[in-house]
């Protein structure tokens, strides 16, 4: 057949050692692929998982990785889409600074928070975090199994501890009752905060939050709620997951790095 086509036994043998060493290189890649997927828990899609490979030094095209993925079946988790209808009206207690601007030029200028709730077997619980809106770091929480002004002030003192200067702080929510006290309200004046409020019933105006919400959720909660027999289950499982999404998991809007180190970095440099 060689002679016949005109071909070099060389040409041959050297096309067959190429493809070999193609399907060599894709094996070691889908070695860290997979390697890279199942320490972030399945969570990371091709993005993430591209830049993982980035910051390891390894040399690949994102479309590469893409199809070897592909061919894993390795899928990472999308967040659940919800819709909201109702528009509201802008609420008294503090007016919608923030009005969907949810950039932020450096850490500690805006904050934002709310309230999710999640059910088990064993009764609800609820989380209360604090987001940082420059770096998506989630700057405290508190978990409870009432959604009482307890809880909101044990997630405010938590905050303060870690940063207790933060005067001209924009602070965003929704019009929860609990955003509406009176303690909350001279809590966040103490210490120099400028509060923002959502118009009523409209989710996009803390859209921000919400996101963060549908992330752990679908990362933590949805479809692994027999896997938490107990709160303290539960408890101990979120505490991981905080530390994971703040220290570990990346970001593109963090130029893909954790928000906790992103939030290291500018303000080493800012």
């Amino acid at each position: 057949m060689l002679k016949a086509i005109g071909m070099a036994r060389s040409t041959y043998y050297f096309e067959i050692s190429k493809t070999d060493k193609v399907t060599q290189r894709n094996e070691n890649l889908m070695v860290d692929i997979r390697a890279i997927f199942e320490h972030h828990k399945c969570r990371y899609g091709v993005r993430r998982v591209y830049q993982e490979l980035v910051h390891r030094g390894i040399v690949v095209n994102h479309k590469r990785v893409q199809r070897l993925m592909h061919q894993m079946n390795l899928l990472g988790k999308r967040p659940k889409e919800k819709y909201h209808s109702y528009t509201g009206t802008v609420g008294k207690v503090a007016d919608n600074i923030i009005d969907r601007n949810f950039t932020a030029n450096a850490p500690l200028q805006k904050w934002t928070t709310d309230v999710s709730q999640f059910s088990f077997s064993w009764g609800k619980c609820y989380i209360s975090p604090i987001l940082d809106m420059n770096t998506n770091e989630i700057i405290s929480y508190d978990l409870s199994q009432s959604p009482n002004l307890e809880q909101v002030h044990r997630m405010l003192n938590r905050a303060f501890a870690r940063f207790p200067r933060v005067k001209g702080l924009i602070f965003h929510s929704d019009q929860g009752w609990q955003y509406q006290h009176t303690s909350y309200q001279c809590a966040l004046k103490e210490h120099g905060i400028i509060q923002s409020m959502s118009r009523k019933g409209n989710c996009y105006d803390n859209c921000i939050m919400e996101t963060f919400f549908g992330r752990l959720k679908n990362e933590l909660y949805y479809g692994y709620e027999k896997e938490y027999p107990t709160f303290e289950a539960f408890a101990n499982s979120l505490k991981e997951y905080i530390d994971y999404y703040n220290n570990e998991r990346i970001q593109a809007k963090t130029k893909w790095m954790p928000p906790a180190r992103y939030r290291e970095a500018s303000m080493c440099f800012g």
